[in-house]
């Protein structure tokens, strides 16, 4: 593939904004694609892919560049060309290195030296699967032998998956829309489509006005694990942008009512004007000040959901930086609000109410692990009613763990 200057040059920038500036990937990419409005398609999607696969493949890639730490421009433009390099072999297993045009910002890459790095890389797996040191060993710790293929799943691109709003629409009805050619359905997710094809679902208007969300199919479970019916009130606790609670507003069919909840304001202030696109009527936000608002919600709702803040270790195919910015001091510290979320917003479920702990993480200690310590300091009050974990390596899926709880 002929590689243009520009196009490395946007990518060493971006690259160089990620992990000096430690911005994240996403944002990165975004204000980076709408800031040259010469760029074609074509343009953007070099720029978009080769950022998400160097920051994917960063450790493995700086090993085989003999770059111990990236700081400067220089650094950055010799990570690009390498990972032009090795690319074709590393994710096609094409037999032959790529070569290089004899630019300036190449110069001093030994292609032998670099295929040499990139073969010893690999017989490492922490270096081949490129993770830092403390993250593998939790996943061995923690996951054992599934910890490999696990890894190896994580690595791989997520496909794109929107969840149809039955508020508004029907599957077929907007697989005709979208054309059936470009969506397929996904087994045991019954909202979900696979779009096929990279585009911007984001410009179309079937999103505008509402037809679809963008959501992992694996997400697209833990609404209807809350098991809610029409008329009930719902708490969704950690509720962020609102993905989930949409969801939930579409499964209680604009009936009964959902209270969105979260530490941050603007959070939720995303969430009300996707509730208005999506066409929903049952659903009002709350900004999580204190314990005490907690407090005085104490038994007042049939369903809770806690989507509590985790690792994120089971969506690092969206999200490949987060494994260079996590440190393991936050696991630790992230344990500890989860404990206490479990415990103090538990108690706004009523008596015979119910309600989901999940994480979008692959460890145990996340997930089951608090589930099984909560289900035992309260045994007189709580029983766990049925558990699921989704594999990116078995589902395809993002890795997500959900348990349901009732209240005796």
């Amino acid at each position: 593939m002929k590689l243009y200057k520009g196009l490395v040059a946007a990518t060493a920038e971006a690259l160089q904004d990620i992990f000096v500036k430690n911005r994240q990937a996403d944002r990165v990419v975004e204000q980076l694609l709408k800031s040259n409005k010469k760029w074609g398609a074509r343009d953007r999607a070099f720029i978009a892919e080769n950022v998400y696969e160097l920051v994917r493949w960063w450790r493995l890639v700086k090993y085989a560049a003999q770059v111990e730490k990236a700081s400067e421009t220089a650094d950055f433009w010799r990570l690009a060309g390498v990972w032009q390099l090795i690319k074709p072999v590393h994710l096609a297993g094409a037999e032959v290195l790529e070569t290089l045009p004899e630019w300036a910002e190449f110069e001093g890459i030994d292609p032998h030296t670099v295929e040499a790095r990139y073969r010893e890389g690999l017989q490492t797996r922490k270096l081949a699967q490129s993770v830092p040191d403390w993250i593998d060993e939790a996943g061995v710790r923690e996951l054992g032998g599934k910890w490999d293929a696990e890894m190896a799943a994580l690595n791989r691109t997520a496909p794109l998956v929107v969840r149809v709003n039955t508020l508004k629409a029907h599957v077929q009805a907007l697989r005709e829309q979208l054309s059936a050619d470009l969506t397929e359905t996904v087994p045991g997710v019954p909202d979900a489509l696979i779009v096929k094809k990279r585009i911007n679902v984001a410009g179309l208007d079937s999103f505008k006005n509402g037809l679809f969300e963008v959501q992992d199919a694996g997400s697209q479970l833990i609404a209807p694990f809350l098991d809610v019916q029409p008329g009930m009130s719902v708490i969704d606790a950690c509720a962020g942008a609102g993905g989930k609670s949409l969801h939930l507003a579409a499964l209680l069919q604009n009936t009964g009512s959902i209270l969105s909840m979260d530490i941050e304001h603007h959070k939720l202030q995303e969430l009300e004007r996707r509730a208005a696109r999506n066409g929903v009527k049952n659903l009002t936000t709350m900004l999580i000040s204190s314990d005490k608002i907690i407090e005085n919600l104490a038994e007042t709702t049939d369903r809770l959901l806690l989507d509590v803040p985790c690792s994120g270790l089971g969506v690092l195919r969206r999200n490949p930086d987060s494994k260079w910015k996590l440190k393991p001091e936050f696991l630790d510290k992230i344990r500890k609000v989860q404990a206490h979320i479990l415990e103090n917003y538990s108690k706004m479920v009523k008596k015979g109410g119910k309600m989901v702990y999940a994480t979008c993480s692959v460890l145990p200690s996340e997930s089951e692990d608090q589930v099984q310590a909560f289900a035992r300091r309260h045994k007189a009050d709580w029983k766990l009613v049925s558990e699921h974990r989704t594999s990116p390596a078995r589902d395809g899926f993002d890795g997500f763990y959900m348990a349901l709880l009732e209240r005796k």
